[in-house]
This record gives structure tokens, sequence and C-alpha cells, in this order.
């Protein structure tokens, strides 16, 4: 018999079909689910900033190259530094070359995809931008065949947004939704969204002046990366654990965002932000509603959203009068990370050094519904901790003691853990009994990677969103009325704290896990932490 691989048959015959069978390959299946973009414009507004060539350029960049972007498409990067399409697409190229997760560039691919990139330099503020915007957009479309379709990017500062969107408007960059065009706008605004429930409020109010509600895509990057995506899959299409996700089997549940560096250049930025505006408020709360929700009547987007909302609103209010009880703020000092001494916060460029801005924060939130009224959700966000880790640990209920109380070895709870990063996966700690005469019982862990699975690096949060939104599935961002509630739940505590400046920052070490009374705030319960 001939064969291409020793011992194996040639393709086309019955015995190949039956060793494809075998050997299935789930990429391929997922392949022909793909969503299919419509061909358009994006425009991306603060184009010469860290975002763009970080993330958004190299997301394209891969994109194209695995054939996920329309076959008619352009990339227009919008910002006020001089620059030709030449200089523009040449830094892309750097950036590319630096940040995209699947290297080499292909000189071939990028000759290809640099022909859509353009650039276009103009003031926020100034009409003859727009104007000059707009014949650009016009004759992309006619050269490109983009069909008039238009995605904007507001990768700026938040202040810019209600700014830069009524420019569109006043310029009929934005298409009225309820007009029936056969050709679109959709406008994706970056995080924060809103400093607070008031400023959050407002911004929604100058947004929906000049767009619909499904036309403006708030992203939240947590929410593309691919183990976030399966958890509905892994909820809801696993009858074993959805049967168990609930108070009669569930004793507690943590959420952890643990990184290891500090603000770097960030200082300003984070001396009117804070942890619980930049992770919590969004991140973090995203994860707990995906966590908790019931079940959605189907897929689409407003029915998940729906059920997302739900679960916030169900958030017992933090009593404001013993706020130390239930929500711990923190801040890093000097310290030691990988054995390399690190500067304290109150040290780093552009910083108070009086600051009382938080660097870390715990929270002991509850959810009171049916699903899980009594079970606590421990959620703790810092930076300079020991390793860079985002998880979702879900502790079950220990087993009747009576059943080993003469053994010697404590029976651990199960747990199951749900890594976002780094290593995308899900692992399940169980007990077994270690072979031998005795009976002495050990955790062991039942582990799934997506990397060593499927063969291949899951793709970047921000390839799926950009897809997502081209694609008109606003199903991976925040709606409005999730954000407001999650503004309405935290807003109290930031005014607490604003009013109250801690006395004892900073209060824990870069490199330790954060201050003493994190531990304090679950071990009242009789928990713990878990290592990480």
């Amino acid at each position: 018999m001939v064969s291409g691989i020793v011992g194996l048959p040639l393709k086309g015959t019955a015995m190949t079909d039956d060793i494809s069978a075998m050997f299935h390959n789930p990429l391929e299946e997922a392949s022909s689910l793909a969503k299919t973009a419509d061909s358009c414009i994006l425009v991306i507004f603060g184009a010469t900033g860290d975002l763009t060539a970080r993330k958004l350029v190299p997301a394209l960049y891969n994109l194209f190259r695995e054939g996920q972007l329309p076959p008619h498409f352009a990339c227009v990067g919008f910002a006020r530094r001089d620059k030709t399409n030449e200089m523009f697409r040449q830094e892309m190229f750097e950036a590319v070359s630096q940040y995209s997760r699947s290297k080499p560039i292909d000189p071939t691919l990028w000759k290809n995809f640099q022909e859509q990139i353009f650039y276009h330099k103009a003031e926020f503020h100034e009409d003859e931008g727009y104007e000059s915007l707009d014949k650009l957009l016009k004759q992309l479309d006619s050269d490109l065949s983009t069909k008039g379709n238009r995605v904007y990017y507001l990768s700026t500062q938040p202040s810019f947004f209600p700014l830069i969107v009524e420019k569109l408007s006043a310029h009929q960059l934005l298409y009225d939704h309820t007009e029936g065009h056969s050709k679109w706008s959709r406008v994706i605004v970056e995080k924060p969204f809103g400093h607070d429930l008031d400023s959050a409020i407002a911004l929604q109010q100058d947004l929906i002046k000049h767009l619909h509600e499904s036309q403006i895509y708030r992203i939240d990057h947590y929410l593309g990366k691919e183990t976030v995506q399966n958890l509905l899959v892994f909820r809801f299409g696993n009858s074993i654990f959805e049967s168990l996700w609930n108070n009669q089997h569930i004793d507690h549940v943590q959420i952890s965002v643990s990184e290891e560096i500090g603000i770097g250049t960030r200082g300003r930025f984070w001396e009117e932000a804070g942890m619980l505006r930049d992770i919590v408020q969004n991140h973090m709360m995203q994860l707990l509603s995906l966590v908790a929700m019931e079940p959605p009547i189907n897929f689409k987007a407003d029915a998940i959203h729906d059920e997302k909302v739900k679960v916030v609103e169900s958030i017992r209010p933090i009593p404001l009068d013993d706020l130390d009880q239930h929500a711990v703020r923190g801040q890093y000092g000097p310290g030691y990370i990988n054995g390399a001494p690190v500067k304290g916060y109150r040290e780093e460029e552009n910083v108070n050094p009086q600051s009382s801005v938080e660097t870390y924060v715990a929270l002991q939130l509850f959810v009171d519904n049916w699903r899980w009224s009594g079970v606590p959700f421990y959620l703790r966000a810092g930076k300079r901790l020991p390793k860079r880790v985002t998880e979702i640990a879900i502790a079950f209920k220990s087993v009747p003691g009576f059943l080993f109380q003469n053994d010697p070895t404590k029976i651990e709870s199960n747990i199951l853990v749900i890594r976002i990063q780094p290593d995308e996966g899900i692992s399940l700690k169980i007990n077994c009994k270690v072979p031998g005469l005795g009976t002495i019982i050990q955790p062991v862990k039942m582990d799934f990677r997506y990397g060593s699975y499927f063969g291949m690096a899951p793709p970047e949060a921000y390839e799926r969103l950009i897809c997502d939104c081209m694609a008109g599935d606003g199903t991976l961002f925040a709606r409005d009325d999730e954000v407001l509630a999650s503004w309405k739940l935290l807003t109290p505590i930031l005014e607490v704290w604003s009013k109250t400046p801690a006395k004892d920052f900073p209060n824990y070490p870069s490199g330790s896990w954060g201050p003493p009374a994190a531990e304090t705030l679950i071990s009242r319960s009789g928990r713990q932490w878990r290592l990480i």
C-alpha cells in the first residue's frame, strides 16, 4: 500500500474516512463556524497611542493572516501628529513585529496588508479634519468597495469621547439606524466609561444624542479572552457542573487579578483612577456576572446582557458604616519582584508623594438571589504582587467530616479553577487515595489547557472583539445598564475612600500578596485566599 506517511493509506479511500473520524481536528469545525465580518473601514482615533501599536494593529494583522478580515477593508489612523501613510505603515510594521502573537511577520502578507492602512492628520476639535476625513473615506469606499460601512474606535482619553461623536454626527459620518440604511456605523468606546455613577450617566446621555445603544460597543478586553468566552459553554453545556452551580454545593467563589508590574509611566492616569475604577468596576464585575448569571433564553446578545444585569443588581449593597469589614484597600511600597528591588507607588513618576490612591482592592460581596443566597464572592486585585494571574476559583463545600474523621490527612475541598491568563485553561482539584496499603488521601489536579489541546495559542482578545463589532455582534461588549449598575454598587465606596484618606499607606511591600487586612477580610469566615 502506497501512502504519503508510512502506514497510512492515500486520501479518498474508505479507510482514510474512518481515520479522519478517529482523529478529528476541532479547529476545522471552529473555522467553519467563524463569524463573517462585513466590508467596512475602521477609523482609529488616537492612532499614535500605545494601544494602537500594542494591540489594535497586531490584532488586525492576525485577523488578515487567518482570513477573518472582510475582503474589502481599510484601516485609517486619525491623530494629531504629522505623518505620511508610509511613515505610519512603517511604525505599524515595527509594532506588529514586536507585539503580534504570530511571528515572524510574513513579508508577502504584510505587503498586502499594509496597502489597507492609511493615516489622517487632524485635531479632534477641528471641523476641517472631519470634512477631509469624509472625503478620504468616500474615496476609499470607491477604491476598495467598502460599501460605506464604518467602525470608529475611540482610543483616546475619555474626555474626548463626547466631542468626537458630536463631530462625527455633525459631519454626517454617523448613520441613523432607524432609516433602514443598507450601510451601518458603529462606535467602539474604550474603558473607562465614566469615573463614577454621575459621570457614566452624563457620558451615556452625551452619546445617545447621536447614537442608538445598538451602535455603541463598550469594549472590555477581558470579555474577548477565550476562557471567558468559554464560561457560558462550560456552565450551560455540561450538566455535571450546572447542576452543582448553586448554594447547595458551592461554599464560596474567589476572583483574583494579580499583576507583577507597577504603574510604570501611567502615574497621571492612575492618580485619577485607582484599582477599584480601573480593574474592579469593569473587568471583575464582568467576570462575576458571567459566573453567577442564570441561563439565558438564547445566546443572543440581549438575552445574555439581561441575565448579567440581574446579577449586578442583585448584589447586596456594601454597608458603608462598616466598610472596612467588607472592602479593603492597599498601596504597594518598596520591595522585590523576582529578586530585583522596585519602587513603591509614591515614588513612581507623576505620583503625589502623599497619594492615597489604591493599587490593591479586596471585596466581599453577596448575590442575594435564590441560586447564590449565603455564598460569599471574594474579589481581589492588585499591582506588584508575586505573579501575573487572573483566575476564577469555585470552592465546593467540604465532605461530611465523620466519613474521614480517623484519617490524619485533612480532606481538602474540591476547587474548580478557570484560568483567564496566562496559560488559559480549566483545572479541577479532586481527592484521591495514594497507592499503597495505607489510606492516605491526596489532592490531585485534572488540567485542561487551550494551547496544549488545540496545538495553538488562542487568539488575542482584541482580535475577537474587533471582528465581532464588524459582524454586528455585541454579546462580548458591555451594555449601558450593566455599566451603570456596576457604578451604582461601587461609587459609594469611592466616595467614602475619597473623604477618608488612608493613614497606613503604603501598607504592603511589593512582592507580597497584599495588605494584612485582606487576609483578615476572608479569614473572619474561616476561609483563606487561594495560593496561586
